[in-house]
C-alpha cells in the first residue's frame, strides 16, 4: 500500500510572467532575479521536509527553481518532459491582452465541459492532465512510501490538482498559484488529499498578487 507525501511547486518568477506573455511549453524562459529570490526562499521552507526524489519539468524556468532546492538537500536532479507546462500553440510568446478574446472563448469551452478542445497548434486540458499524470504516478509506484517533491508549472498545477481533488478538469481555474508557492498532499489508498494549497508564507516580499 503507498503512502506518499508530495510537495508540488511552482517555478519561480521570469520576464514573460511580468510583461504578461503567454508562457507554455514552447517557451523556455530563465528565472528573473525575483524569481531567483522567490526559488530561495521556497528551498529553503522545503529544507524543513527531507525529499526522497526531486523532479523538474523540462524547462528552464523549473529546473533552474529545482537547483535551488537542490542545494538544500543534495538530491539529483530528475528531469521529466512529461511534466513540462500545457503547450499554448499559435498563442504561445504574444501578450494576454492581444489575444485576450482568443482565451476567453477557450476557457468557457473548457468550463462548460469542453476539456478536450485542442490550443490551435498546442494541446487540451486532457492531452496534458493525461502525460503529467501518467509520470506523476509513475513516481509514486516506484516509491511506494516518503517524500516527492515537483517543480513545474502554474496552468499544469490547476490541471493536475482540480482533477485529483476532484473539482474537475472544467474547474481548473478555481485551483490557485503564485510563482514559488507550493502545495503538499497526500497520496494514500489510491487518492490524493490535500493538506495546504499555494501555500506562500516563505517569499513574504518576494510574492506578487
Amino acid at each position: 500500500m503507498s503512502k506518499v507525501r508530495l510537495f508540488i511547486a511552482r517555478h519561480g518568477e521570469t520576464d514573460y510572467n511580468i510583461k504578461g506573455l503567454l508562457q507554455g511549453r514552447g517557451i523556455n524562459a530563465p528565472l528573473n532575479e525575483i524569481g531567483q529570490n522567490q526559488a530561495k526562499r521556497l528551498a529553503g521552507y522545503l529544507k524543513k521536509y527531507p525529499s526522497d526524489k526531486l523532479i523538474s519539468s523540462s524547462l528552464e524556468r523549473s529546473y533552474q527553481t529545482a537547483e535551488f532546492v537542490q542545494k538544500q538537500n543534495g538530491l539529483v536532479i530528475e528531469k521529466n518532459p512529461d511534466l513540462d507546462e500545457m503547450h499554448f500553440g499559435i498563442y504561445e510568446g504574444k501578450p494576454f491582452q492581444e489575444i485576450d478574446r482568443e482565451i476567453k472563448e477557450l476557457d468557457k469551452a473548457w468550463r462548460s465541459g469542453n476539456i478536450s478542445q485542442k490550443i490551435p497548434g498546442g494541446e487540451s486540458p486532457q492531452e496534458t492532465f493525461d502525460r503529467a499524470n501518467r509520470a506523476v504516478r509513475s513516481y509514486i509506484e516506484k516509491i511506494k512510501q516518503g517524500t516527492l517533491t515537483f517543480v513545474i508549472h502554474g496552468r499544469l498545477i490547476r490541471i493536475l490538482l482540480s482533477e485529483w481533488l476532484g473539482f474537475g478538469l472544467k474547474n481548473m481555474h478555481k485551483i490557485e498559484h503564485n510563482n514559488g508557492g507550493v502545495n503538499q498532499l497526500v497520496y494514500e489508498n489510491g487518492s490524493f488529499e490535500p493538506v495546504y494549497l499555494n501555500k506562500t508564507d516563505h517569499l513574504k516580499e518576494f510574492i506578487r498578487v
